[in-house]
Formats: structure tokens, sequence, C-alpha cells
């Protein structure tokens, strides 16, 4: 400390000084007292840039004091007259500050009144800002600035936590979706640029004063506010509730408009994502430093909370407290209404009262009036609603080629090498089409066109689609209302009977009992048949599982026959089962056609059928196959991107553990509820039965009342089966114990009302 004390002496005339070394990252940072006097001494790098950049913030700090005295640490000369000190033997320089009294923010009790004095001292602060021209800070490039997000996302990288790195690549997306348009109107301004819960001073449950201006920078205006609220709300359990009284402050000082208001949960984000990146590479820098994890905790626990508010209830909220009207929204009966005038009635609804939804995040989806719905039925964004990666994927593509499979191009061979390097050696063929039921009838025509036969063995209450042929081969569909009956050349196998009023042995014996039956009665239809088709869990059935030797009975008979064997794997393909990523592994088959749809985009309109060689030799005949989209350049990536992040983030053992612990969550609910059945399904294929108490017999009133309970607690779930009485699960596959946690204590509370 002897050169402190000589330049304090020297330049500043303070003489045998107590010295204590505080926290800083560029500069070293020093608490100074002599006597009753208090200053803080800053010591930086003598360097161009940092002297330059000094001279800005110096001045700054000047005009804020000079502005909003007694809040704002005051530079004070030295005995030449200069504000910075130059040491040039040592290669240093040094600045003296006025001290300001308070506790820091991060350590100070949190109320109602502090936040308001937070919201109206940084409207304060901004708004003396407002134009002043600093040349060093107007030029700085800095990577903590949030319109600087894009220097930052290469770091995401090093985020361990694969559900953090997802949620800071999905915000760092956003930024540019919702942000980055509205750009030309948001204003521009200096900004302090770091008020954190160490930046601010609290004395007497006030804000007594804002530090550290070394992050200045000219952003966005809003960017300020964005970032205190970042810090202020870090561990609140309702962070908006706590936003609200320091928005409320800052804009009776200083207004926003609606584009900055509205833009304010995304750049909250961005704050917290920018942070996450910096600390990712910290850790890999100093992987011995457990401040940085420790540091991170509260950071992440906020991010995770943010993507589960909705944009549109941040948005209304936030506009309230800022005194500007909210954005209309229709009635319902309203959409309903133009729906109808453009769509036939032959689309269905969910829901008596349906949900005019406006955006989506991995298991989360938002509707226009700001409700937030944990999304347990809708199994197509496999690996999440919009996640980045496959956004991304499709989005460049987009931008560079899309074309057909007439014209050769790299995306095709990469995908499908991925895509076949998941299958059995034997099935090493690939049909891309656009929809499971486009794949369905591609696949029974290849199944007709290899055998010459007609005939198709289908499973009871079996779905395959809704072209002509998908209904004939679908049980489900063929003999449900107005389903016309089953043609001569089908023949329905029974389905596997299940439920707890048999033992597993009990229902081994009598579904083996049954099929032997079935197949000795039909043994003359076998040549006749071209093929089998099933999903290894039959979804319209109730997630009815096809037993392993079930399975392998009927495959047996096929194969005696000379018929095909085919797996519709478009709901229970690409690791939903968790342990077996192709549901006909659970049975232990190999079959000779695979039919793939609905996740193999995550919502992009994609599908394929799965063959051998032999098989697309055969197909081979003269005729040539196209569809028009069917493998495009777009869709391959947008495939290829899929595989990828089952693979990277680990999703599939992600489905096996989290379903593992759902299927525990729902028999000790059973416990106390009687009326739950059967629980079946793998991974985060699952299906509970919902029955009349202490009976076998299906509940689909009680059902209905439990789904429509549930979406009032915005949980989305859905019922099937042919009572419609089993709890169909099947979420997004970043579906986590805590969303279960969710889900079983919210039917606890549905079922307890009635």
């Amino acid at each position: 400390m002897r050169n402190l004390i000589e330049i304090l002496s020297r330049e500043f005339g303070i003489v045998n000084p107590g010295i204590k070394a505080l926290v800083g990252e560029v500069n070293r940072n020093f608490l100074v007292s002599s006597g009753p006097d208090r200053y803080i001494l800053k010591e930086s790098p003598d360097h161009e840039d940092v002297m330059d950049f000094s001279r800005d913030e110096t001045a700054l700090l000047s005009d804020l004091s000079a502005t909003l005295p007694g809040f704002f640490q005051k530079p004070l000369k030295g005995k030449s007259g200069e504000f910075i000190i130059r040491d040039e033997e040592r290669g240093k320089i040094y600045r003296l500050l006025e001290y300001i009294e308070g506790e820091l923010f991060a350590q100070a009790v949190h109320s109602h009144e502090l936040f308001l004095s937070f919201g109206n001292l940084l409207a304060r602060m901004d708004k003396a800002l407002m134009g002043k021209k600093y040349p060093e800070i107007l030029s700085r490039r800095y990577d903590w600035d949030n319109q600087h997000f894009d220097l930052n996302i290469g770091n995401a990288r090093f985020i361990q936590d694969v559900q953090i790195r997802r949620l800071v690549e999905y915000f760092h997306l956003q930024y540019h979706e919702v942000v980055v348009p509205l750009l030309p109107k948001l204003r521009f301004s200096i900004i302090q640029g770091d008020a954190n819960d160490y930046n601010v001073l609290v004395h007497e449950n006030r804000v007594s004063g804002i530090i550290d201006f070394g992050d200045s920078v000219y952003s966005l205006l809003v960017n300020d506010l964005a970032i205190a609220l970042s810090y202020a709300v870090l561990g609140k359990d309702d962070p908006l509730e706590w936003a609200l009284p320091v928005i409320e402050a800052y804009t009776e000082v200083l207004p926003l408009n609606g584009e900055e208001i509205d833009v304010l949960y995304y750049l909250v984000a961005t704050r917290l994502s920018i942070s996450l990146c910096h600390s990712a590479v910290g850790r890999v820098q100093n992987p011995e430093n457990e401040y940085l994890l420790i540091s991170e905790k509260p950071l992440t626990d906020l991010l995770r909370k943010w993507i589960s508010i909705s944009p549109v209830k941040a948005s209304e909220v936030f506009r309230k407290a800022a005194g500007l009207p909210g954005k209309p929204v229709p009635e319902i009966h309203e959409v309903v209404e133009k729906r109808r005038g453009y769509l036939s009635r032959a689309y269905s609804l969910s829901y008596e009262d349906p949900i005019q939804m406006q955006g989506s995040a991995f298991q989360f989806m938002y509707d226009d009036r700001g409700n937030t719905f944990l999304d347990l039925r809708n199994n197509i964004p496999h690996v999440g609603h919009c996640h980045p990666r496959v956004v991304r994927a499709g989005q460049q593509s987009m931008a560079r080629l899309n074309t057909n499979t007439r014209y050769l191009y790299d995306e095709i061979h990469r995908y499908s090498e991925k895509l076949l390097a998941t299958f059995p050696a034997s099935l090493n063929r690939v049909f891309y089409v656009n929809s499971g039921s486009a794949a369905s009838d591609l696949a029974i025509r290849l199944a007709r066109s290899h055998t010459a036969r007609k005939g198709v063995l289908v499973m009871e209450h079996g779905y395959h689609g809704n072209t002509q042929t998908g209904i004939e081969i679908s049980h489900f569909k063929f003999n449900g209302r107005a389903g016309g009956g089953q043609s001569d050349h089908i023949l329905t196998v029974p389905i596997p009977r299940s439920g707890m009023h048999l033992s597993r042995k009990e229902k081994d014996e009598l579904n083996m009992k049954q099929l032997g039956e079935f197949l000795l009665a039909h043994q003359d239809r076998g040549p006749g048949l071209a093929a089998f088709i099933t999903e290894p869990i039959v979804s319209a059935a109730g997630q009815i599982e096809i037993d392993k030797t079930y399975m392998q009975e009927i495959y047996a008979f096929m194969r005696q026959h000379g018929g095909l064997c085919i797996s519709d794997e478009v709901q229970t393909g690409f690791g939903r089962l968790g342990k077996w990523f192709w549901g006909f592994e659970l049975a232990e088959v190999i079959p000779d056609i695979v039919v793939l749809g609905k996740p193999m985009g995550n919502g992009h309109p994609m599908a394929a059928v799965v063959c051998s060689s032999a098989l697309s030799d055969s197909f081979h005949n003269g005729m040539e196959f196209f569809s028009s989209f069917g493998g495009n350049p777009v869709s391959c990536a947008i495939g290829e991107s899929v595989l990828d992040v089952i693979h990277e983030e680990k999703l599939a053992e992600n489905a096996a553990e989290v379903g593992s612990y759902i299927i525990g969550c729902f028999e000790a609910l059973r416990k106390d509820f009687p009326c739950f059945g059967e629980i079946r399904g793998q991974g985060l294929s699952l299906g509970v039965e919902i029955n009349r108490e202490d009976s076998p017999d299906p509940d689909p009133v009680l059902a209905g009342r439990l789904v429509k309970g549930l979406r009032e607690k915005n949980i989305l779930v859905g019922t099937d089966g042919p009572f419609d009485n089993v709890f169909k699960l099947k979420p997004p596959l970043c579906f986590t114990r805590k969303d279960a946690d969710r889900l079983i204590l919210s039917i606890r509370e549905v079922l307890g009302q009635f």
C-alpha cells in the first residue's frame, strides 16, 4: 500500500490514510479514510483506451454530481488541478471520488418504498444523461451492452446446464425476432449500464446512490431500466410484482413509449443471458472459483422463472405500471366466428372455452390474454416449442436454398446419414414426404407393390392418418362415427387387453390365448396380406403397449405368409419412449418398414418412410416417386437439428428419467384418489386410466372434468382411448420434474374440488 499512501499524500494532500481494498474487475478500488472523511480511490492501468474512457467517465460523474448532488461520486481534483493522476513509473492512473454513505442493495431489506426510490433515482439519472455527448462512451462497443447480445452468444456453449443454455439461446433468438425490428422506434442515450444490486447503495430504506460507471455505453435508453430490474428482482417469488414499483417510479420521471415497455421483458432476459455467458466463460478459465457457481444460481433461477411468464402478461402489467393503455384483445367468441367464416366445421377446437395462442417456448404456450400454459398435450414440438437450434436451422437454410429432390444438395445426404444411423443396419433407405398420413399411405403402397397383395392386417383402435388409405387402415377411424366400416381387404387383430383388475400373468395368458385363437381363425387370410401395421404403443387405444410376445407372434405370422411388418413411429419415435429410441425396440423386433412423422421436424411438416434396400429397389419399377416438398433442404436442415438436439441435450434420457418419476407420482396419487386405474406407457408417452372408484369401469365424465379443471389451472392435457377416459401425457421431451410436480399438485387440487 506504500505507493498508494505516496499518491494520496503527494497528489491529494491526504496524509496517514486508512486504506481498504474493495472488489473491482478492471479497476482496483480502495476505501480511503482520513479522520471523519472517506473517499474512493480508483487505480487503473495506464493504457490509452483506459485513459480516454476515464476522462469521459470523470466528465459524466462531474455532470451528474452537479445535477443530482449527493447521489453520485463526485470526482475530486488533485493538487495539480487534474482529475486523473498518472504514475508513469508504475504504469497506473489514479482518480479520487467522493464517498457515498449506504449499504449495498443486495444486502438491504427490500420494500415497496425502496423499489420506488430506486426507480425514481434511476430515471432522474437517465434523464440527466439524455443528450450528453461523451465521445469515448458514444463510440464504445462493449460486450456487456445489451445491444451486443451477439458478442456473447458464442459463449453460451460453455453453459453446463443444458436447460439454461437453451433458454439463453432462445432469448437470443427472441431478441432478434422482437427487439431488433423495433430499434427504429426505440430511443438511444448514454446510460450507466450496470445498475446491479452491488452498484446501488441504500440508506434508511431509500436508494442513496448509484456507483461504478465503468459499464457506461450509448445504448437503448430502456436498457438501464431492464438491467436494474434484472438484478432487483433476483430471488423474488413474483418478479413481475417487484418490478412494478421500479417501473412506476421510473416512468413518472421519465415516461417510456409503448415499444420501450413492450421490449422490457426481452431486455431483462437479455441481461440475464449475457451475465450467464460471462459467468460460464469465467468458470472455464477459472474452474476453482466456487463463487462463480454460487453467483450463477440466482440468475438461472430467475431465467427459469422468466420463461414461464408470458411476454403478453409482462407487457400488460408493465404498461399498467407505466400508465400506458393495454393492447386491445378480441373476445374469444369473435375469433371463433371469424374462424368459422373461413374454415369447415369439420375442424375441431380443444375445450369449450377455446384458447387463442400467441406464442410458445419449450414446454410452455402463451395465449393472447397473458396466460402461460404448461403443455402436456402437443407431442409435435418434440424437443420443445420454438427451440432456437431448430428455428435457426430453418431460417438459415431457407435464406440459402430451397428446392426439391430432383437436384443434388448436401442437406439431404447429411440428414439421411444421421437418421439411418439410428436404425438397424437392414433399414437403410429413406423416402421423404410431408406428413405422417402421407408416410403411412406410402408405406402401404410400398408393401402392396412389393408383395403384389392388397390385404392389410391392422391393430384394433389403431390410427394411421387422414388420407383415404390412412382411414381404411385405421380401426379408430373406420370403426368410429361416420367411419363407413371395415373394408373387405382389411383384417383387424384384437388389441391386448389391459387394466388393473387382472394380474400381469392373467393378462398375458388371456392375451396370448386371444391372439392364438385369432391367428388360427384367420390362417386362410395370411397369403393375401401385404402388411401388418401398428404403433408399438397404440395411442388412440389409450396408450396400450403391444407386449413383446404378442408383437413377435404377429410378426412371425406375417413373415410365415410372406407379408411385411410396418412400425408406425409417428408418436413413439425419436426417443420419446426414453430407453428406446424407436418403439419397435420395445418388442425386440425389426420391422420391414418404419413410418415417421410428427416429431421429425419439431412442428415443421416433414415425415418419412424407412425400409430396406431390397424393398426400395423393388419400388423402382418405372414409376417415379416424387414429393414436391419431401426432403427439401430446409426440411432436412430442420430434421438434422432435431436429431442433434435430442442427442446433445440427452432428451431421451430425460424422457426416461422424468417419465419414471411421473409414473411414481401417479402411483402415489392413486392411494388418495382410487379413480386412477392402470398407468401405462414408456418415457414421456404415458396414459393413466380414469375409472369409477374401486371399479374397472371407465369414467369419461370425471376424465373430462379433470381435463377442464387443469385447463383452468393453465395445464393442457387430453384424453384418449375407446371410452375417452385415459389421461394422455405427451409433453415435449424437455419436460422437467418440476413441471411434473406442478401437474400432480394441480390434479390434487382439482380432484379436491369435486
